[in-house]
């Protein structure tokens, strides 16, 4: 059964109580499809006048901002060997590669890798546990986690209600077309992101093994 038809069979109250749950454990560091039921109940709330769209906001931007507080603090508190542990259990979001990546993304870009992260997959399940190993001050990481899940969920949850509403009646017409579409981005964005992810994961390791080479260099004559 497709989720927003699940959703379907749930009441309001429920709906409510199930996004904030799954994004704040999203957030929290555990991989859940966040975003997938944000927009879901979003596009359902669109056509079910029970489902309140500002309810519905404000549950998931409190399920962002108090997941990545906790798991901020689980961070801080397990430190290092907390992402060993999640990367022997999740090898696919915690392995060696994602974990290089999530670093040099917060060693380049600091608080606004929590901020920015909010709209990236792989960074909104990292910000919160990171930022508390690479111990950022908490008052930095919570003015970008604040500020981030403001406009995420709560710029998510609008932005799809009003689309939601606009092109319900193409979308009945069409419905088809707009799944095979979404299909194809779908499958588009997750291609370009793996790809990326390899090449800076090659270029990392290119620049590790540069630097033993030129350790073990010998020095020339005369120097």
């Amino acid at each position: 059964m497709h989720i927003q038809e699940w959703l379907e069979t749930i009441p309001a109250v429920s709906i409510y109580l199930l996004v904030g749950l799954v994004i704040g454990l999203e957030s929290l560091g555990i991989p859940l499809p966040g975003e997938i039921v944000l927009v879901s109940s979003a596009l359902l709330a669109s056509q079910h006048g029970e489902i309140d769209p500002v309810i519905l906001g404000l549950c998931a931007i409190t399920g962002a901002i108090v997941g990545d507080s906790i798991g901020y603090a689980i961070g801080r508190r397990g430190g290092k060997p907390l992402l060993e542990r999640l990367g022997r259990r999740f090898p696919k979001h915690f392995g060696p590669q994602q974990v290089a990546l999530a670093e040099r993304s917060f060693e380049k870009w600091g608080m606004w890798a929590v901020f920015f992260g909010r709209f990236v997959a792989l960074l909104r399940i990292f910000a919160g546990p990171l930022a508390g190993v690479l111990r950022m001050p908490y008052w930095r990481f919570l003015i970008a986690n604040v500020l981030g899940g403001i406009l995420w969920a709560g710029g998510t949850t609008a932005v799809i209600y009003s689309v939601g509403i606009v092109a319900e009646p193409w979308l009945k017409r069409f419905s088809w077309l707009a799944l095979g579409l979404a299909v194809l981005f779908g499958l588009a964005v997750t291609l370009v992101v793996r790809s990326r992810m390899k090449k800076a994961a090659a270029a990392a390791d290119a620049a590790e093994a540069e630097i033993p080479a030129q350790q073990s260099a010998p020095a020339t004559v005369g120097e």
